[in-house]
């Protein structure tokens, strides 16, 4: 979300989202508060500080981790106390272990990446710190059926070698997809909520491996899909997947129609030969990605459209 006011952030999600809200991420407070930094402060015995080119494992936490740990207490105490008797589904996030291992440093300046021991600490030592956040969380609110969102932009460049050097001219060698596979259903796991959701706005989200690995459903920008994603969508969706379609734009403009914004939904639905009915229990309607870059004002709207359109969806399924 925009801005740096948790309490105001916390308000508009739960006012907004009475039957589904979520944790916010404000990142516009700073490093600590950003995608990689926040996750970097869950980690447990492994610490991390902010260089010129980005977060580097540390030996001990240092001013960075402190500060991190510190806007998500300010964050859980708001969250706690906006969600006061409430009962029902509650969606946290914290990046994923590859595309941590992608946006973190090891002391040499390259990515954890590029060392699979490291990977492999890095995966133990972020499934231990969500699972002590989500112990904390329902410490919060004792209510909450928990849904982590772990998110993974980074995964298909993972999985395809994409990956960039410190240097710039080379790339990372390409993680085998069953060792992928194999690191996020261990960590799945161990972190022990109720749902897990996998989270990716890049084209050629993996939808087939995230099934394997425990995810049980899988977000994405619905206006990167081709028809190549079809059979993997189909087949996810007879699997008992559900679908978290970004269906509405992150970044300030217009919104068309709730109708307009799910007819992509509904002609993928037909394409694929699905049974209309199933629309509402298995797809939710989300924006494309996170609504860091837009104004407040206009993330409050795109909450309240994906709202309206998802109604659609349920009422007008065909």
């Amino acid at each position: 979300m925009p801005g740096g006011d948790a309490r105001e952030a916390v308000k508009a999600v739960t006012g907004t989202f009475e039957d589904f809200p979520h944790l916010p991420e404000l990142p516009a407070r700073g490093p600590g508060a950003d995608m990689i930094g926040r996750s970097a402060g869950m980690l447990v015995e492994l610490y991390a500080r902010v260089e010129p080119s980005g977060w580097r494992l540390g030996d001990r936490p240092g001013r960075d981790t402190r500060r991190a740990r510190a806007w998500l207490g300010e964050d859980l105490d708001a969250l706690e106390e906006f969600t006061q008797g409430y009962e029902g589904p509650l969606k946290v996030q914290a990046v994923g272990p590859w595309t941590l291992g992608a946006g973190l440093e090891l002391r040499n300046g390259e990515a954890v990446l590029s060392d699979a021991g490291a990977c492999r600490d890095l995966a133990g030592s972020l499934g231990e710190g969500l699972r002590l956040h989500l112990e904390e969380v329902r410490r919060r609110v004792p209510g909450a059926r928990l849904v982590l969102q772990l998110d993974e932009p980074s995964l298909t460049a993972v999985l395809r070698g994409q990956v960039g050097t410190a240097s710039g001219y080379r790339t990372y060698r390409a993680v085998d997809r069953q060792v992928v596979e194999a690191g996020l259903r261990d960590l799945v796991g161990t972190a022990g909520a109720d749902v897990v959701v996998v989270h990716s706005c890049a084209p050629d989200v993996p939808f087939a491996l995230l099934r394997r690995a425990g995810a049980d459903a899988v977000s994405f920008d619905f206006s990167l899909l081709t028809e190549r994603d079809d059979d993997a969508i189909g087949e996810a969706v007879e699997g008992g997947t559900r679908l978290f379609a970004g269906v509405v734009r992150g970044t300030d403009g217009p919104l068309s129609d709730p109708a307009g914004s799910v007819m992509g939904v509904r002609t993928l639905w037909r394409r694929l030969g699905l049974r209309p009915g199933l629309l509402a229990d298995v797809v939710t309607v989300t924006p494309a990605c996170g609504l860091a870059g837009a104004s407040p004002a206009y993330a409050r709207a795109a909450l309240a459209h994906c709202v309206r359109a998802a109604r659609s969806l349920a009422d007008n399924p065909e």
